[in-house]
């Protein structure tokens, strides 16, 4: 279903009161465009000054009240809290009372599906666990961002078209995880987005380090025709030196991040390794040059290449 295209009106869930509990950097930003769709937030809360702000700049004039009047106010509830938090989280409003029969309660954990809510769904919730596939900054461009971002959905069977819909609604893209997919699912966006800023991050130091003055500047427009090969073929987009079995070049990278930013060189191996193990598989590099250029991967302070490595293209 595209993210434009609006659900059918018996799906469209009624008009909602909207609650937030843990005003972070996520709760915010999706109760706001749940009001641009009609939606009324009512509630917020939040425990931290930053929160507090982040709740008054998204969400202006809504209260700020404790979790537990949230629940009492809304019928739509949004629980925006770290992943590790939410399990004890949903057990101590089920255990207080706090949750009402009827009330669709809605996690953003990308770890965990709907039977973190069991407690309340014992208690008479409605469990529905949405997880977009974005990074947020707390500000109101998320909001923007949200429109086209795919969304990890999963609840019960008869909830389904109700989450799709809240989903839409938003101006997102619904994508179905089955309960048992979720941990391998937010697995696979961790490693692809959050490991995306480790790696940027480490290369615009280096550059400054090399004496680029704008290493943005110098990135922007390689990380994003990267990203674009990438996202259009796969492993068939792999270049550069290890993809080539260019072990003195590797050998020479290897020792200039000892010598120069050796907390960088472990992760330099890693993903070394593994553009290797991938460029092998898919044919992209030859065996005969893959020996001396696993040598140098080896880590080894004194691994050197031997005498199979050719001249490649400049990369």
């Amino acid at each position: 279903m595209s993210a434009f295209q609006q659900p059918d009106p018996q799906d469209r869930p009624a008009r909602l009161t909207v609650g937030v509990v843990g005003a972070g950097r996520v709760g915010p930003a999706l109760a706001a465009s749940l009001q641009l769709a009609g939606h009324r937030p009512v509630a917020v809360s939040g425990v931290s000054d930053a929160s507090r702000r982040r709740a008054a700049q998204m969400l202006p004039d809504v209260p700020l009240v404790p979790p537990a009047e949230v629940l009492e106010r809304a019928d739509l509830v949004l629980l925006t809290v770290p992943d590790d938090a939410l399990p004890g989280l949903v057990q101590g409003l089920a255990d207080t009372g706090a949750v009402r029969p009827g009330q669709l309660l809605v996690h953003t954990s990308g770890r965990y599906g709907a039977k973190v809510l069991d407690p309340a769904l014992r208690a008479g919730a409605l469990p529905l666990a949405l997880h977009p596939a974005m990074t947020f900054t707390g500000t109101p461009v998320d909001v923007q961002r949200l429109a086209g971002c795919s969304f990890g959905v999963t609840a019960p069977d008869e909830l389904r078209l109700a989450a799709e819909a809240l989903v839409i609604e938003m101006g997102g893209e619904p994508e179905w995880i089955a309960e048992e997919n979720r941990p391998l699912y937010h697995a696979a966006l961790a490693l692809g987005a959050n490991h995306l800023v480790t790696l940027v991050a480490q290369s615009m130091e280096l550059l400054r380090a090399a004496g680029v003055e704008a290493p943005d500047r110098m990135l922007g427009p390689l990380l994003g025709a990267a990203l674009d090969n990438a996202l259009r073929s796969g492993d068939a987009a792999l270049t550069g030196p290890v993809a080539r079995g260019d072990a003195g070049t590797v050998a020479a990278h290897v020792a200039e991040l000892r010598r120069h930013a050796p907390q960088t060189v472990a992760g330099y191996l890693a993903m070394a390794r593994a553009t290797a193990d991938r460029a092998l598989a898919h044919g992209l590099l030859k065996p005969e040059l893959a020996e001396d250029l696993l040598v140098v991967l080896a880590g080894r302070p004194d691994g050197a290449p031997g005498t199979h490595g050719t001249e490649g293209d400049a990369g």
